[in-house]
């Protein structure tokens, strides 16, 4: 296989070619040069920047099913090397889904997200030979974990072009052609493909002005049969409520509804999907989200009531979350 260079996404085009992700096949090109644009996002250049000073490395040791996503290096790396790998990486600062480890350097990420996939992974079908979405990914950590559960194809959506170099400088080691992170969001998708097995929203449901219409967005991108893993944020209450913030949620500008587990079951039974089943629901603690060396600006510790940790500064509950699964 040649080398897979950053932002070369011919491999999955090729992956895609012939199958029920045809349209999306078809649009993709033009989508990532729109969404992936130094004129709608200043900070590019720097970003591809640092993606050009990696250093070529020959990988060891991969760990893709373990809670820090890992490789290693096959020969003990000279120092200079070695600070050039770790600048490289600092300058896609900051780092919010992790852990990684990338040949010794832990990148400390302000989510640990692998806390996440501990309380998801039991109760998600089989994802052995499956093609997998998920839907906001980041960096991409989830998408690794998905391929270390066995996935035959992951793609990850993400509107951030950082995020995207993110992945793009794990990718410059791993070269793997079965997990890609596309520059795009879940409207960019053509409707009613459904080409996928499994489909992931994780903190996704929240920042959306109609979460009906993401939910039936999401069930048409599954196949017959799929299922559906949504993880988002909650408040305690019956299936009538749901707390509409006002200018921000924990400091969020971009948080339009958050329903009850009661609530939100009912929306997904209102979407016909079945076999609806909650699998989680837990309070997010500083330890789970925090300021780290990785990701320096305000973390979850700033956005709570530093006299009461159980309200948000705007004085609404502190954050929730729930994981749900849901058929097709």
């Amino acid at each position: 296989m040649s080398r897979i260079n950053t932002l070369d996404y011919s491999l999955l085009f090729s992956r895609m070619d012939g199958t029920a992700l045809q349209p999306w096949r078809d649009a993709l090109p033009q989508m990532i040069e729109k969404n992936f644009n130094a004129g709608r996002w200043g900070d590019i250049p720097r970003w591809l920047s640092c993606l050009e000073k990696l250093p070529l490395i020959e990988v060891g040791d991969i760990q893709l099913n373990a809670d820090t996503v890992s490789f290693a290096e096959k020969k003990i790396l000279p120092e200079d090397t070695q600070v050039q790998l770790e600048s490289a990486l600092r300058g896609l600062h900051p780092w919010r889904k992790g852990p990684f480890n990338i040949f010794g350097i832990q990148i400390d990420t302000e989510w640990r997200s692998d806390w996440k996939w501990q309380r998801l992974q039991q109760h998600i079908a089989p994802l052995a030979g499956k093609t997998v979405l998920d839907v906001g990914c980041g960096s991409g950590y989830h998408c690794w974990r998905m391929k270390g559960a066995g996935a035959d194809l992951v793609i990850g959506i993400d509107p951030t072009p950082l995020f995207v170099a993110q992945y793009w400088a794990l990718q410059h080691f791993l070269q793997n052609d079965s997990v890609f992170v596309v520059p795009a969001a879940c409207e960019d998708l053509p409707q009613d493909m459904q080409a996928f097995d499994t489909v992931f929203s994780m903190g996704v449901l929240y920042h959306r002005r109609a979460p009906m219409d993401h939910l039936l967005e999401l069930k048409k991108l599954l196949k017959p049969g799929g299922q559906l893993v949504l993880e988002t944020l909650v408040i305690a209450g019956d299936e009538n409520t749901v707390l509409v913030p006002g200018e921000r949620y924990g400091r969020m500008g971009n948080v339009w509804f958050i329903p009850s587990v009661a609530a939100l079951t009912r929306w997904l039974g209102k979407m016909r999907f079945r076999d609806i089943k909650v699998v989680d629901v837990c309070t997010t603690t500083i330890k789970e989200q925090r300021s780290t060396d990785w990701m320096k600006f305000q973390s979850l510790q700033d956005f709570l009531d530093p006299n009461d940790s159980s309200k948000t500064v705007e004085g609404y509950p502190a954050p929730m979350r729930a994981v749900i699964t849901a058929q097709c």
